[in-house]
């Protein structure tokens, strides 16, 4: 069974059209519960995300803020396995229909097997893979694979990346390229900074591929600021801290279709 890649693209695509940024939201799987891990990547396309990346959670995630490291510890104790990111992949798209990425450290692909990774992930519907700590030049052998099964692979830029460093990680990746707006890890910021519009600027010199931007981005007036010069917008400390703060998983899934719907307004203000 092939990938949705091409469900991804289509869906970027259609929000370029529209003359807006597409909404990116990151969930945790497994948090605060499987079930409820699914639920929220519903909340959050119901609000109005145009795509859906899932976290596999990782007991050392080494690019992470406290907050996606609590709801990775959270989904760790009550004992998420791959399988279980594969299940909220699937039900999560058959649900919504949206296209649904993995992201992802590397050890744990490698360990369960590239082969069976990808197309278990076909097969449940996924869209492809975003992969943060996984070096272009060592990612041949995922990308033989992923290309298999039709799905995309989409590497991480930061503004320390050189302009020739940047060509190499976008001629080898798909899907779209996932800039990181500044140094450090996730977390929401008071701004968003202009080192972000920078390395955008730079990234679409070699590519053609959306350039979404990720980290520090938490509410409708910085998702307003970044859709103006990106293709995407990517929130995922916000959406983590709403489920985190909320008083029970009820009150968690309405405050992820309420920021879900805020973020979506902000990225049609550009």
């Amino acid at each position: 069974m092939s990938g949705n890649i091409e469900l991804l693209n289509t869906t970027l695509a259609a929000a370029k059209a529209e003359g807006r940024a597409a909404l990116i939201a990151y969930l945790p799987a497994g948090f605060p519960t499987v079930d409820g891990g699914i639920e929220a990547v519903k909340a959050a396309v119901a609000g109005g995300a145009d795509v859906v990346e899932v976290g596999l959670p990782h007991s050392d995630p080494v690019l992470d803020g406290p907050v996606i490291q609590t709801a990775d510890d959270i989904a760790l104790r009550g004992g998420v396995r791959i399988a279980d990111v594969m299940r909220t992949v699937r039900e999560a798209h058959e649900a919504t229909g949206a296209p649904i990425l993995i992201m992802t450290y590397w050890n744990p692909i490698d360990r369960y097997g590239v082969e069976r990774f990808t197309a278990e992930l076909a097969e449940a519907g996924g869209a492809g893979c975003i992969l943060p700590d996984l070096p272009v030049q060592e990612s041949a052998l995922w990308r033989e694979h992923a290309d298999k099964h039709g799905l995309a692979t989409v590497f991480v830029v930061a503004p320390s990346s050189r302009d020739a460093r940047l060509a190499t990680i976008t001629a080898a990746g798909s899907g779209f390229v996932y800039a990181a707006s500044l140094m450090g890890v996730t977390g929401t910021r008071a701004s968003v900074g202009e080192q972000a519009q920078e390395l955008v600027g730079r990234t679409r010199a070699t590519t053609d591929l959306p350039v979404c931007v990720g980290l520090g981005v938490s509410n409708a007036e910085q998702a307003a600021e970044v859709a103006g010069f990106a293709d995407g917008v990517i929130v995922g400390s916000a959406f983590v801290k709403a489920i985190l703060d909320a008083p029970d998983e009820a009150a968690g899934l309405d405050a992820v279709r309420s920021l879900a719907g805020e973020l979506a307004q902000g990225v049609r203000k550009r």
